[in-house]
């Protein structure tokens, strides 16, 4: 929809509207004059349902949900109904009767311009009117129900001439009959009136003297009644204790009680229930419901309630409503009430719009049984704070259900404040299953469904009318399917309104929509609070820093942060954690808020800003802040799905997840690392060019994260093509570049390329020692790397000098609890078994482990290198039973972690086999020797090293079965391999080629015994 035509149909609504609220004004200054006939008074009551419906549209217009071409199709029905309203609005301004005239002018300038019957003006009017509201209703602005259904019976009495009191019967003549009294007659012009009853009257000025008042016929006092205007919900869940806590707050004696939460969450639902229960086990107690949401609504249920009691003076249009309830209330002999004040979220709405002096409500009143007749000169709205209009009766008792605390606590005590949080698990699951109907698959995902809408009650009716609406084509699994889709389904689902849901008709029907019309109100009312709220509504909802939130340059003069936390708070948006500088928020209230901002067209600069504080505030994976970026990973996740358009925001975004991507590569999480890597790269590609120093680094760390994933083909590729740019882009000296040769050279190991890995090794140990120095964290990572390399060798000691002089160089630079330096540990510990040093091999691995479960976690890679380690180590010294308990563990959690196929997964599977083997337990030990093999075969390939050794340990474990032909086989086979991989002189290769000869041997003497 254009501007100008949401601009001109908004201009034509509020026209309307001001129409209307002319006509509204003039009701309240003939309500109870005898000036008009009493179909007209009721005629008038009923005007306000035009207001809510123009005020509907006026809201959709607002929103932009209106159609271009719909709204270029209402307008003449606007312009037809503007002027309708105005010719109404005349007549009655011509039928209003002045206090100077005599009582007989006042009757008769009060009725002379109306006309009954079909060919009536009035009449006219009215059908218009409400022809072109339901034209518009057709065009689905909005939905008007059952809203003018007492219109359109006063319109039709008016049209047959139905007045009990007044009837017209010419051009002269106007016969009122007030009852059965006599008749006065009076003359006046050339017409003649018969008035029945008219009763003292006194002439004098403006200012009314009530005592003078016509005698008002006493009225039978009613007896308690119920005017909740909702019906009772079948389908309402329990919610634990909270109505036996409101139910006892309520039975204390003048109680106040408020509920307060998000919109949504089941607040006017919990006071809808509570009255009903209420009305059940106490039929004599009055149950009163109040509208808070505006002035107008809350004094015209006031008014109402002044009508179901029946108060002495309700009628006199200058009556102070709110006083004549005050008195009511207060009676005790009128007996126990409850009075409910729905939607009191506005705390401006309950007290009077100026800080001028106004009268107490016990100024000048009368105090009798019946309610006094208020002396107050205003003829609409509060004069004093609400809360003074509701008298601490020990009969009664005040139920407030609000979004705000602030509003609240303008009625009630902070500590009788209520909070009402979404549902707990077991009670959205029973809402939801019951919402559903009979119609739908109730089988499966509806505790899934309950857990996505974060058990929002108005979110699950919502889903729940979707999906039993579009039954049998849509199901709970469906729903929740499309639901997980993106953000855009999301909102889509989540704006579809779930039709009557005993929620205040002004009351939007979509939680989505409910929450922005309070973030509406709190961007006219606190600006600055609104935009702290569209800031946090990018990050995970859990552990929002303040550092995340404050002002970037620092600066600690009161910006009004605080005020800001406490509106969003009062709002219950957001919640304070126990650590204080912590918040969270509900993944709904996020989305809604970010779907907001794209109404506005807001949405980039909040994320741009969102993407610039947390990128600020993400370390770049350092050991020693590691806490911090665990703290903030959860955001940076989140910063995923909010690439930014502007260029300077996507280097920052790329930066952010490089950053995030360098902390979860650290802790072993290689999945995510090359994830965030990747996309990091591709924007850097994009934005910084090919040979961009930053698109170079993420390629780096690409690398890094497959070969820890155990995808070393993949690795060793975008190793080699990274070095090659380094090489030419930074030179071959270049600190960066020799990482990359370090990151090869690993590579090369893990693939069992010893010798290529020896040499790089080597040449980037020596480059390291010239250009950074022998005590430089990237010197001792490549003496690391070249001990590595020399262990798998054969070259024990060389190995284990080397080992010895990098920890003793890791524990000074780096710090005994450094990653590095228990890497260093490790290594040096698993020559020590090689070597047959099995005590001092035990206790290294065993203090190791120790260190990096404290340090690194229990499920780190690294960590479950140790455990496989220790294993090893005790299978060596003999300790079957222990040794096959830690491998059991160590496979277990590297299946968790790293994956079936992954080859340290499959290397404790072969060390589990072994293990087995030396057991006796043949059968189980072949079982996995196979299903190790193939695995290997398939993963690693045929010739590589562990492939081999897994071919090596089924070899043996079928000599030891006595299946020489086979083993025979796999021991040649073995052999071979290890003489091309690491030469003759390797120990394995001598070790595989020892048993091989004693199975032939054996298999020899098996063949004799036999013969």
């Amino acid at each position: 929809m254009s501007g100008a035509e949401a601009i001109t149909a908004i201009q034509l609504i509020g026209a309307c509207l001001d129409i209307a609220d002319t006509i509204i004004n003039i009701k309240h200054a003939v309500h109870d004059a005898r000036g008009l006939p009493v179909k007209l008074r009721e005629l008038l009551d009923k005007l306000p349902a035009i207001q809510d419906l123009l005020e509907s549209a006026q809201k959709s217009f607002e929103e932009g949900r209106i159609a271009g071409d719909t709204s270029a199709s209402a307008q003449p029905i606007l312009e037809h109904c503007k002027a309708a309203l105005a010719d109404l609005r005349d007549i009655f301004k011509k039928a209003c009767p002045l206090d100077r005239e005599n009582r007989a002018k006042r009757i008769w300038r009060g009725t002379k311009t109306v006309f009954f019957g079909r060919d009536s003006q009035i009449q006219k009017l009215l059908v218009d009117i409400q022809a072109d509201l339901e034209l518009l209703e057709q065009k689905e602005i909005y939905v008007i129900g059952d809203k003018l259904d007492a219109l359109k019976q006063v319109t039709e009495a008016l049209a047959n001439g139905e007045d009990g009191k007044y009837s017209h019967t010419g051009a002269g003549n106007i016969f009122a009959n007030e009852g059965g009294s006599p008749t006065n007659n009076v003359v006046g012009g050339s017409y003649n009136r018969q008035i029945n009853n008219v009763g003292p009257y006194n002439e004098g000025p403006s200012t009314h003297n009530y005592t003078h008042l016509p005698q008002e016929r006493p009225e039978t006092p009613p007896k308690p009644s119920f005017n909740v205007p909702f019906c009772r919900d079948p389908d309402f869940v329990d919610r634990g204790t909270l109505l036996d806590q409101l139910r006892k707050r309520c039975a204390a004696p003048a109680s106040r009680v408020a509920l307060v939460g998000l919109g949504g969450v089941g607040k006017s639902q919990l006071a809808i229930e509570h009255c009903y229960r209420t009305a059940e086990q106490s039929p004599e107690t009055w149950v009163f419901w109040a509208h808070a949401s505006n002035p107008a609504r809350l004094e015209q249920s006031f008014r109402e309630i002044t009508d179901d009691v029946k108060i002495r003076g309700r009628k006199d249009a200058q009556a102070d409503v709110f006083k004549l309830v005050y008195d009511w209330l207060r009676n005790e002999k009128n007996g126990r009430w409850l009075l409910v004040l729905d939607n009191a979220d506005d705390a401006a709405v309950l007290s009077p719009p100026s800080s001028n002096s106004q009268p107490s409500p016990t100024d000048g009143c009368a105090n009798d049984s019946g309610g006094g007749v208020s002396t107050s000169t205003s003829t609409s709205g509060l004069q004093r704070h609400l809360s003074r209009y509701l008298p601490p009766s020990r009969y009664g008792s005040v139920l407030v259900t609000s979004r705000t605390r602030r509003a609240a606590i303008q009625i009630v005590e902070d500590s009788d404040v209520i909070p009402i949080e979404p549902m707990h698990d077991a009670a959205a699951y029973a809402l939801l299953y019951k919402k559903l109907g009979d119609k739908v698959d109730k089988s499966d995902g509806i505790a899934e469904l309950a857990a996505a809408l974060e058990y929002m009650p108005l979110a699950l009716v919502q889903a729940a009318a979707y999906i039993r609406e579009r039954a049998p084509r849509s199901s709970v699994r469906q729903y929740l399917a499309e639901y997980r889709e993106n953000d855009s389904r999301k909102t889509s689902l989540l704006n579809q309104a779930a039709g009557h849901l005993r929620r205040d008709e002004t009351a939007s029907n979509s939680v989505l929509l409910t929450w922005q019309i309070s973030f509406d109100h709190i961007r006219r009312s606190q600006r600055s609070a609104a935009e702290l709220l569209s800031l946090m509504s990018f990050f995970d909802r859990q552990g929002i820093q303040e550092a995340l939130l404050r002002n970037p340059s620092g600066t600690t003069e009161d910006d009004g942060f605080e005020d800001d936390v406490l509106t969003l708070r009062d709002y219950s948006f957001i919640t304070v954690t126990k650590e204080a500088n912590t918040f969270e928020m509900h993944n709904l209230v996020q989305l809604a808020t970010r779907t907001w901002l794209g109404n506005q067209g807001q949405l980039d600069r909040w994320r741009e800003r969102f993407i610039s504080n947390l990128c600020a505030e993400m370390p770049a994976g350092q050991h020693e802040k590691w806490q911090k970026c665990e703290e903030l990973l959860p955001h940076a996740r989140a910063a995923l799905a909010q690439r930014p358009l502007n260029k300077e925001s996507l280097k920052e975004w790329a930066l952010l997840l490089y950053k995030a991507a360098q902390y979860v590569w650290q802790r072993g999480r290689a999945g995510e690392a090359e994830h965030m890597s990747t996309v990091s790269m591709e924007v850097r590609r994009e934005v910084c060019g090919e040979e961009g120093a930053d698109t170079l680094s993420s390629m780096e760390l690409i690398g890094q994260a497959r070969e820890r994933g155990g995808r070393w083909k993949e690795a060793e590729a975008m190793n080699r093509q990274t070095l090659a740019l380094k090489e030419t882009v930074l030179g071959r000296e270049h600190p960066e570049t020799l990482t990359s040769m370090s990151n090869l050279a690993l590579v090369l190991v893990r693939q069992g390329k010893y010798e290529d890995a020896e040499a790089m090794n080597r040449q980037t140990l020596a480059l390291s020692e010239t250009v950074l120095g022998r005590g430089h964290p990237e010197t001792l990572t490549s003496m690391s790397n070249l001990a590595g390399v020399l262990v798998r060798q054969g070259k024990y000691e060389d190995a284990e000098a080397m080992n010895r002089q990098t920890l003793a160089l890791s524990k000074t630079v780096l710090g005994r609890e450094h990653p590095s330096t228990l890497t260093s540990m490790s290594n040096l510990a698993l020559v020590l078994v090689h070597q047959d040093k099995y005590e001092d091999a035990e206790a290294m691995n065993r203090q190791t482990l120790a260190l990096k479960e404290t340090v690194l976690g229990r499920e780190h890679p690294e960590t479950l290198t140790s455990m496989s380690n220790l294993a090893l180590v005790l299978g060596s010294q003999g300790k079957y039973e222990d040794a096959e308990a830690m491998n059991r563990q160590t496979l277990a959690l590297k299946e968790t972690v790293l994956g079936r196929e992954h080859p340290d997964t499959l290397a404790s599977m072969s060390n589990l086999a072994l293990v087995l083997g030396s057991q006796g337990k043949y059968e189980d030990a072949e079982a996995m020797n196979r299903q190790t093999l193939a695995l290997s075969e398939t993963v690693l390939g045929r010739e590589h090293p562990d492939t081999l050794a897994s071919i090596y340990c089924l070899a043996y474990l079928l000599a030891k079965l006595c299946c020489y032909h086979e083993s025979l086989a796999l021991y040649e086979r073995a052999c071979a391999g290890f003489y091309i991989v690491f030469g003759e002189d390797h120990p394995i290769t001598r070790m595989c080629r020892q048993h091989y000869a004693t199975a032939r041997m054996d298999a020899t003497k098996g063949h004799a015994s036999k013969s």
